[in-house]
């Protein structure tokens, strides 16, 4: 029948399956864990239904459900705009072509094991104590987007990650305390570096520029952010511009070791 030539495969055909299968990945990992996954799901399973429907030949609501499709488009730029500008960072990342960082864009391909992740418990570490004594500090962890163009408005660094280091820039008397400290896999790259503020009305007054300013990082790329207040001295956890809940500092712990899978 002729509704069953699709099942003839070339290998042009598995390719392009490789290649949507790809892309719907770095989309997922976009929108995962923001209100825009739902969006996201809803999507693929019209998409899948505007695509069976022509298969079998229903005109009527294959027509429908591609009109819908069609003119939907422009709404789901609107709706996805900061998911669109974070994939656009990816591809464009200066430092994308690069060996390391372009298999690190493939990571989930590699066999577990194989990379050195950060140190996620000294970074906690160092919060805590951190925040006992209430001592202002930010991090910025990245993740796929290339910092590149935050590094380079400080002061740049190649150090291991450990507690007694984090405590030590974010010292109060220390001449690198002021600004962000941006770390790449297991190292802090640059400290006392300056990131964009977010201009967004609903983060409430009580929150200074430091989580303003990790606000708008975490907006404009899929980097994480933990800001400790030296005010209160409370731990905040920020990704996709929004403040993330937890209860303890083993919850947040488990939490950001997730989300740099």
């Amino acid at each position: 029948m002729d509704f069953l030539n699709f099942l003839d495969f070339s290998i042009t055909d598995i390719i392009d399956i490789i290649l949507v299968a790809i892309l719907l990945y770095y989309v997922y990992k976009l929108v995962r864990g923001t209100v825009a996954i739902n969006i996201f799901i809803g999507i693929v399973i019209v998409w899948a239904i505007w695509k069976l429907t022509a298969l079998l030949q229903m005109q009527m609501i294959s027509g429908i459900v591609g009109g819908f499709m069609n003119i939907g488009l422009i709404a789901l730029i609107i709706v996805f705009q900061q998911e669109i500008r974070k994939f656009l960072l990816l591809i464009g990342s200066t430092n994308f072509a690069s060996k390391r960082n372009f298999l690190k864009h493939f990571k989930f391909l590699k066999q577990e094991g194989l990379s050195i992740g950060t140190n996620v418990d000294a970074i906690i570490t160092a919060c805590e104590r951190m925040s006992n004594t209430k001592t202002g500090a930010l991090l910025v962890i990245e993740r796929s987007n290339s910092l590149d163009f935050i590094k380079s408005t400080g002061d740049k660094m190649n150090i291991e990650i450990s507690s007694p280091i984090i405590e030590s820039i974010f010292y109060k008397n220390s001449p690198l305390h002021d600004g962000a400290a941006i770390i790449q896999d297991n190292y802090i790259v640059a400290t006392r570096t300056i990131l964009p503020v977010s201009n967004e009305r609903s983060i409430p007054l009580r929150f200074g520029l430091r989580h303003r300013a990790a606000v708008g990082i975490t907006e404009k790329t899929d980097a994480l952010a933990i800001i400790v207040s030296e005010e209160t001295g409370l731990i905040s956890y920020i990704k996709n511009g929004e403040f993330v809940l937890f209860n303890d500092l083993t919850e947040l712990t488990s939490l950001i070791t997730e989300d740099l899978l």
